[in-house]
């Protein structure tokens, strides 16, 4: 089968082989510590966005997983050239999750709502891999804006009485960009997260490790499987594994996919790369049912895993 070829000549597929092998490495062989962490927020673990876009006309993304349920609705931005609200579409794909998890993470490590996305969003497309080039530039500059303008939902259920939180995950921003092509690499300056959100994200950030992000960069399933897996399985009791069936694990990760045996093909080929670069974890699965799930260490140390811990170690570089 020939292999997609990228501008450079290089076979694609071998240079995303040659990332998954290299972090994968890495990850064994060098624990991962505070400064690899890169955060989500708990319900974006165990719920997900959009694979592939949904639609430009598509107002609402729903998906319940569980006692968690997520909705996140796509709004209208005013265009200051117009003067005119304009509809965004939703945030979908890998880009999105990744871009929602880096303002994550610099509003959790600088214990700040006011995210300095100017300084920071070059240096980070780059540490992640996705380039610098003009047409990566302008689908991160797209899902940014998807993202800051979307209205998120997130309902929690405990058998008995739930509770929804509605917000938006900025309050405030500056989402239009320059058209110029000089300006490829220029972004808004400072983006607000709404209070609801931040103190949300703070009680409920999930701790990944950016090597692994990177390495899965170019996968959505993968990433959504790693952070599941991430936030899941540290958690499960030591002496009581939890079977997950098939049935439900095409609910939570295969949308798009009609036919069980497909969505079992994908998701076997996804689990394996997910567990390169997850080496620790610990999964059985039975062909004809599904998965068990096995307690095992988080990707990031168990001492990382508290906020205020986080907070004191970042400060005194510990």
């Amino acid at each position: 089968m020939a292999t997609k070829k990228d501008n450079i000549g290089g076979s694609t597929t071998s240079r995303i082989l040659s990332r998954l092998v290299d972090s994968s490495m890495t990850i064994r062989i060098d624990r991962a510590g505070i400064e690899d962490a890169i955060f989500q927020h708990s319900a974006l673990c165990q719920t997900f966005l959009p694979y592939r876009n949904p639609g430009d006309e598509t107002v609402i993304w729903q998906q319940k997983q569980g006692n968690v349920s997520l909705a996140v609705q796509a709004n209208h931005a005013a265009n200051p050239n117009t003067g005119d609200y304009e509809f965004v579409g939703l945030p979908y794909g890998t880009k999105a999750r990744l871009i929602l998890a880096h303002i994550n993470s610099e509003a959790i490590k600088s214990q700040s709502r006011v995210v300095d996305v100017e300084e920071s969003m070059t240096a980070f497309i780059k540490k992640i891999g996705l380039g610098t080039d003009g047409r990566t530039i302008k689908e991160v500059k797209e899902q940014l804006r998807r993202l800051t303008s979307s209205i998120i939902s997130i309902s929690y259920f405990n058998g008995e009485e739930s509770m929804q939180v509605n917000m938006q995950i900025v309050k405030a921003f500056n989402l239009w960009f320059p058209k110029d092509e000089k300006n490829k690499v220029m972004w808004t300056s400072k983006i607000v997260l709404s209070e609801d959100y931040f103190n949300s994200l703070t009680n409920h950030a999930i701790p990944l490790d950016e090597r692994a992000l990177a390495a899965l960069s170019h996968n959505a399933m993968a990433l959504d499987i790693y952070a599941w897996l991430a936030q899941r399985l540290h958690r499960i009791d030591p002496h009581q594994p939890v079977f997950i069936a098939w049935a439900v694990l095409k609910e939570q990760f295969g949308h798009g996919y009609d036919q069980m045996f497909k969505f079992k093909q994908v998701f076997r080929k996804t689990l394996l790369t997910v567990k390169s670069q997850y080496p620790n974890a610990r999964i059985e699965e039975d062909p004809n049912k599904g998965l068990k799930l096995y307690h095992s260490p988080s990707p990031i140390p168990t001492k990382s895993l508290l906020i205020p811990d986080l907070f004191s170690q970042l400060k005194t570089g510990e």
